[in-house]
């Protein structure tokens, strides 16, 4: 391992322990290597000082529809706040504050100015000198806000709520994404009483920096610390029983242990989602194709989601792993369109109290009136967690061949094509908590209630056909040939072209190869 570690694991395991709250996250553990933080108390871990940050939040997005439009008023940003097109969201920018590794809380200061007025509805109402402060999982969002001249100072306007929230870097900054926010009695007051105290307002952003608030120890040059010798003195003859000194510089040696702990860093999932569906949408029914984004890539038999962000607390058991990549399923094309259109990404695997989830965002087409709806972080499948506790090893958290189940709500992905309590494809997922630390190149195992090992039971292998899980159009592959199944009916209702006999026919057959899995 390398003598230091880069700033951004710092950054991302101080911005976990602020959204979260937990204890385990201390400065003393996680600043090997990093340069000494300002002079602090005896016996206080000294703050660190936050830099260079935005909020993104749009108050209210019904609120700014309403001023734009029913109130002919107009919204203006100022001093630092700006406004997305659109009537889009605001930034609030210059962010600077503090964070307190002993409480984990943060205060941070921004720029910026939002007012909204309307002379036909007779309100004005100014937000300015926002912050943004935690303590634990609990916040708020405070600023001073303006009500038809009069002023109030630094009121609740929002309370937020980051539990389960996920810090992620990028760019040396430390990024709280989608942070809840709800309305409070002062806020209440603020907004002339157009809403009410617990309103859903809209989710903010925050985005920052960090700086330890000093400067490194200057390291002695050698001609500081280790006089030449002086031309006149001879080298001294060496004793028969002492070693000779090598005078060859040695490369440092960090002393820091594998973190056991803290921010991920990197990552993997490979998942294949379920055999038998990639069979089916390649095969000669569907006649459809596999296409991976952002990132995914084919993995084995299965699909590697990559860019692993989030965090792992030992002491609480609790892991929270999002990655990277998209994999959508196309197929039974009629007029040029693909009536089957199936999209997974948005990956995110939960571990909390024993229990095992997977989460992602779904957009799914209903093969009858060809409409498409969407799914934010929907509960996919549950979990079959191996027993004992998670715990790092050189770094790294791995949970191989994990059995997965689909759960009611992951039905609506497929149309209800499969009922709730499916077995889907197994999954194995790797994620670093150390820059330096090396992930397993292996992947997972890719049937249905498999183990891990990175190759399919049966014989669809890694290659195109039925049971592909590349990226390209694919559809040639023999339908039984991994054991899979077809549901009889998805067959008569997104392949209603195919005459009844056709599809007695080809069920006779599946019959005679496999039982089906699913009624």
């Amino acid at each position: 391992m390398a003598a230091t570690r880069r700033p951004i694991a710092l950054a991302a395991a101080i911005a976990t322990a602020a959204a979260l709250g937990a204890t385990a996250f201390t400065l003393p553990a996680l600043a090997v290597g990093l340069p000494a933080a300002a002079p602090a108390a005896p016996g206080a871990a000294p703050k660190l000082e936050l830099k260079d940050g935005t909020l993104d939040w749009g108050l209210k997005e019904s609120f700014r529809t309403y001023v734009a439009g029913i109130a002919v008023g107009t919204i203006s940003a100022t001093g630092g706040a700006t406004q997305a097109t659109g009537n889009g969201p605001f930034t609030f920018s210059n962010g600077a504050g503090t964070y307190d590794p002993s409480t984990h809380n943060v205060a941070t200061d921004f720029d910026g100015s939002v007012r909204f007025s309307s002379a036909a509805h007779g309100f004005d109402i100014k937000i300015a000198d926002v912050k943004l402060v935690t303590e634990g999982t609990a916040g708020a969002i405070e600023a001073d806000v303006t009500l038809n001249g009069t002023t109030q100072d630094d009121i609740e306007l929002a309370a937020i709520d980051l539990a389960g929230i996920r810090p992620e870097t990028a760019g040396g900054a430390m990024v709280f994404k989608d942070i809840p926010a709800t309305l409070t009695a002062d806020g209440a007051k603020a907004f002339n009483g157009m809403y009410a105290e617990g309103t859903a307002l809209d989710k903010a952003t925050l985005a920052v920096a960090y700086s330890t608030g000093g400067t490194p120890t200057p390291t002695p040059s050698e001609s500081e610390s280790t006089p030449a010798p002086s031309p006149s003195v001879t080298e001294p003859t060496q004793s028969p029983t002492t070693k000779p000194t090598t005078t060859a510089p040695t490369a440092p040696v960090s002393d820091a242990p594998p973190a056991v702990d803290g921010a991920i860093v990197d990552g993997n999932l490979d998942w294949g989602v379920k055999e038998s569906f990639r069979s089916y949408v390649t095969g000669p029914i569907a006649k459809g194709k596999v296409e991976l984004g952002d990132g995914a890539t084919a993995s084995g038999a299965a699909y590697r989601f990559p860019e692993g962000t989030g965090f792992f607390d030992a002491d609480t058991q609790t892991l929270s792993a999002s990655f990277a990549g998209t994999v959508r399923f196309l197929g039974h094309q009629e007029a040029g369109e693909y009536v089957l259109d199936l999209t997974v990404g948005g990956l995110r695997a939960e571990v909390k109290d024993g229990k095992g989830t997977l989460v992602a965002d779904v957009s799914t087409k209903d093969r009858e009136t060809h409409k498409v709806s969407t799914f934010k972080d929907l509960t996919f499948a549950t979990l079959d967690l191996p027993a004992g506790d998670l715990a790092a090893k050189d770094g790294v958290v791995t949970l191989s061949g994990v059995p997965a189940t689909l759960t009611a709500d992951g039905t609506k992905a497929f149309g209800g094509m499969y009922p709730a309590g499916t077995d889907l494809d197994t999954l194995t997922l790797a994620v670093s908590l150390d820059d330096d630390a090396d992930l397993p190149g292996g992947t997972s195992g890719g049937t249905s209630g498999g183990t891990s090992g990175g190759t399919t039971g049966g014989t669809t292998g890694g290659t195109t056909g039925g049971g592909t899980v590349g990226g390209t159009a694919g559809g040639t592959g023999s339908l039984a040939s991994t054991g899979s199944e077809v549901p009889t009916g998805t067959l008569l209702s997104a392949a209603g072209a195919i005459a009844a006999a056709g599809v007695a026919a080809v069920l006779a057959t599946k019959r005679r190869r496999t039982a089906l899995d699913e009624s």
